[in-house]
Order: structure tokens, then sequence, then C-alpha cells
């Protein structure tokens, strides 16, 4: 069972922006989007700085936001990395079985993921995801690059704070009609 404490922060600041970038869209009524907490047994207790220090995942998490878009469901996960190349390893089979499933009961499905070496955040359709996975599992690449990715979902990011990608779920849906 893997230890709450063993992943550090890994993700916090990104996540962190989103929640209030979802806070926002919620205020002026765009988007209903909640963080999916992960549910954990705490296993030691700080008691003088009232801390969970040492925790076990309860059971696999989906993703890590759910929520409705102007009557479209939505799920997607964020995701970090250092490096112009993301590892596969970093998606769960069974996030991929969840984004599946959401996507054949017409919910869009998708990844954020910042490239902290490039300072970009991408809006990854499911599709793309399903493509690098597809291709994993029939024997190539267990990553994939940057450039790999459809350049015209780089998400516009404004004002320090905000990740603005329900520009780039509009697009997604329209390619979708096409």
């Amino acid at each position: 069972m893997p230890s709450w404490n063993s992943r550090g922060l890994r993700g916090s600041v990104l996540e962190e922006m989103l929640n209030v970038t979802n806070e926002k869209y919620r205020q002026e009524k765009l988007a209903l989007v909640q963080k999916i907490p992960t549910p954990i047994t705490p296993m030691e207790i700080d008691r003088e700085k009232h801390h969970i220090t040492l925790a076990y995942f309860e059971q696999k998490s989906t993703v890590d936001y759910i929520g409705n878009v102007q009557g479209v469901p939505v799920c997607f996960d964020a995701k970090e990395c250092a490096t112009d190349t993301f590892p596969l390893q970093n998606i769960h089979e069974h996030q991929m079985k969840f984004m599946s499933e959401f996507e054949q009961q017409q919910g869009i499905a998708f990844l954020i993921i910042y490239f902290s070496s490039a300072d970009e955040y991408y809006y990854v359709p499911y599709k793309d995801v399903s493509f690098f996975w597809d291709r994993a599992e029939k024997g190539g690449r267990k990553s994939f690059r940057r450039e790999e990715l459809d350049m015209s979902y780089r998400i516009r990011f404004s004002n320090q704070t905000y990740i603005h990608y329900l520009e780039m779920l509009s697009k997604d849906l329209q390619s979708r009609e096409e």
C-alpha cells in the first residue's frame, strides 16, 4: 500500500491553481468542478501540530477533478512533469479505465499537464491520452514528448493564478462535433 507522505507535495501548486480557477468558474456560473479527495487512513498523528504524519490510501482514486460545465459532465487529472517527456507510469490503469467509462457515458475526460521545464500547460484530450497509452501497450514508447501534443491545446495562463482550461474544453467539444 503506498504511503501518503511518500509523494511529498508533487502537484500541489498546480492543484491549488486549478482550485482557484474552478472557484472563479463557479462564481462566474461557468462551471461547477470540484477536487475529489483521496480517502486516507491516518497511521501517525503529530498531536502538538494536529498534522497527519503518516497515512495510507484506503482505495484507488479515480481522477483529481469531476464536475459539470454548462451541462457537460467533465473529469480530469492534473499532472506535472519536470522535463519535456511525460512518463505514462504517472497515469494508472484504473484512471484510464475510469476516463474511458466516463467518455462512454457521454462525459468529457482529459488531462491537464504542466511541463515545468517549459513553463507550459496543456489540455490533453482523452483520445490523445488513449493513443499514447495504447502505443505503450503494443510495445511502443512508455512516454510521450511535449512536442507530440497538439500545440493548439496549450492552455492560456493569466494573472499568475488562473489556468483557463474551459477554452480548450470548448475546442475539444467542437472537434468532436466535426
